[in-house]
């Protein structure tokens, strides 16, 4: 966390965008409760519905049940790897 505080203090106290867009979806957050969130991921999948074909599905549905099986082989992995991808910033 306290690179983006020093990212946002390194550029003339402009906050930084991953500091922005956390901020943002904490404000969000407070404001709006679950139904918000239900309406807007059933227009987001009506609109990708609207958008691609049976083909599209398919594919992604073979992607993530290659990954679902691989994901609890390889959990521990997982989450070293995404915590030092966050230490790089």
């Amino acid at each position: 966390m306290s690179n983006s505080n020093n990212n946002s203090n390194n550029n003339g106290n402009k906050m930084s965008y991953e500091e922005a867009g956390r901020k943002g979806g904490e404000q969000t957050a407070k404001n709006h409760d679950k139904e918000f969130y239900q309406e807007i991921g059933e227009k987001g999948g009506e609109a990708t519905s609207d958008n691609h074909d049976k083909k599209f599905y398919q594919e992604i549905g073979a992607k993530g049940g290659s990954q679902s099986s691989n994901s609890s082989n390889n959990n521990s992995g997982n989450s070293n790897s995404s915590n030092s991808n966050s230490n790089k910033n």
